[in-house]
């Protein structure tokens, strides 16, 4: 299935094991040289078990190709800029972008504190759940790019490649959109 400019989406990610974990709904805003990139409109419900709630400003999410993570980028007025899931690859079925999420998180906060985060819980489930030598590798590897890249502040997480999609996504929504992002 080719996806375009528009078409409905969603984001399922697991926890080792198959154990459910988040999910939503978003549009798909298009591609470039760093993967899909998915909007995520003011209001999108996101849930896991045991909790869920409505996001108060405007997203746009990034999936690369081939590499261990996905990354969402916040519309301005929310305390995260970056958030990045160390993830199996992702893969699309269909509509559907399927990954499992392997605990370690990098993390941009609004006033640009970066920090890797949840490493006691990765550490944690690599022995409860037996997080194979291979995906233990994966998870830091990825972390150690992703936060080098975010500190760097290098395309993807150099501000500029996400508010393009962030207008894509207001453009998309139209002028009267709650929460537009500018």
């Amino acid at each position: 299935m080719t996806l375009v400019l528009g078409t409905p989406v969603r984001l399922e990610m697991t926890k080792w094991g198959d154990r459910p974990h988040w999910e939503f709904a978003a549009t798909y805003l298009g591609a470039d040289e760093h993967g899909d990139w998915i909007g995520i409109p003011v209001g999108t419900h996101m849930s896991r078990p045991g909790a869920a709630f409505d996001t108060v400003v405007a997203q746009v999410g990034l999936v690369p190709r081939g590499v261990g993570w996905v990354s969402t980028f916040h519309a301005p007025g929310w305390r995260i800029a970056t958030y990045v899931d160390m993830t199996t690859v992702p893969g699309w079925d269909g509509t559907t972008c399927r990954t499992v999420d392997l605990d370690l998180d990098v993390v941009r906060t609004a006033d640009g504190h970066v920090f890797v985060d949840d490493e006691d819980e990765f550490a944690e489930h690599q022995v409860r759940y037996g997080y194979p030598p291979e995906v233990i590798a994966l998870a830091e590897e990825s972390a150690a790019w992703v936060h080098e890249a975010v500190l760097a502040e290098r395309a993807p997480f150099d501000g500029d490649t996400a508010d393009r999609w962030l207008r894509r996504l207001a453009d998309l929504l139209g002028p009267d959109a709650p929460g537009r992002a500018r």
